[in-house]
């Protein structure tokens, strides 16, 4: 079965190809198979954000998985760097800085904020912060996974009983470009953690990164796009 079948997304992209449809009047869920980089999401992006804008395009939810990179946002400190083994690029989303690899499911919303989505209200983009964060959550808790908002801290935070701490499992970076929104959310289902070594991921240095595999939770990323998708019905409505 492919992913598209398995998770109820409608249409299958290349990770060359822009994830380009007609406008429609529901949020459209595209996923690309293999591995789009970063540049390639950028220009993505970029491009459907300018339809949205125009009315040419609908917006979107766009699921990707990268090659191993460290993207900076637009708060990153040179000295979040800490090793530079893989590409890095600046990404103009708000934050620091971010890894992107295999087994992290990378979901960019791209939405019309000018009109409200579910519960999340029109031009508000603290609600729509908020509205991804709870998004993450209810994902999270369709596999027994409690994920928690900390004050100050970006992201969405689990209690990791393996290390005795918390430990950030998802990441959260957004750009607002005349009330259309870019860039979005960051799962760590089963990627490499080591790599996050790499970086001071977020800027927080005092509490570790860990995965939904890393908490015994072996769900297949088809299972956490079915996750998503469910939960993002509940949140955002369409």
């Amino acid at each position: 079965m492919s992913a598209a079948a398995a998770t109820g997304v409608p249409k299958i992209i290349s990770p060359n190809s822009a994830p380009t449809i007609e406008a429609a009047a529901p949020v459209a869920w595209l996923i690309s198979e293999g591995r789009v980089t970063v540049p390639e999401a950028l220009a993505a992006m970029e491009s459907r954000v300018a339809g949205i804008r125009a009315g040419t395009a609908a917006e979107a939810v766009w699921l990707v998985e990268h090659p191993p990179s460290y993207t900076a946002g637009t708060s990153a400190r040179p000295d979040g760097l800490l090793d530079s083994r893989f590409p890095t690029y600046e990404a103009g989303r708000g934050g620091q800085w971010t890894y992107h690899g295999p087994g992290q499911r990378t979901a960019y919303v791209m939405l019309d904020l000018t009109r409200s989505h579910g519960g999340v209200a029109a031009r508000d983009v603290r609600a729509f912060v908020h509205g991804l964060e709870e998004w993450m959550i209810r994902a999270l808790d369709r596999f027994n996974v409690r994920g928690e908002r900390r004050e100050g801290r970006v992201g969405i935070w689990v209690q990791d009983r393996t290390a005795g701490t918390e430990s950030k499992i998802g990441a959260i970076g957004v750009r607002v470009s005349r009330w259309v929104s870019w860039h979005g959310i960051a799962l760590n289902v089963e990627p490499d953690l080591s790599h996050f070594g790499g970086i001071v991921p977020c800027g927080i240095s005092n509490h570790g990164v860990t995965s939904l595999h890393a908490l015994g939770v072996t769900a297949t990323m088809e299972e956490v796009d079915s996750a998503l998708r469910a939960a993002w019905e509940e949140v955002f409505g369409d």
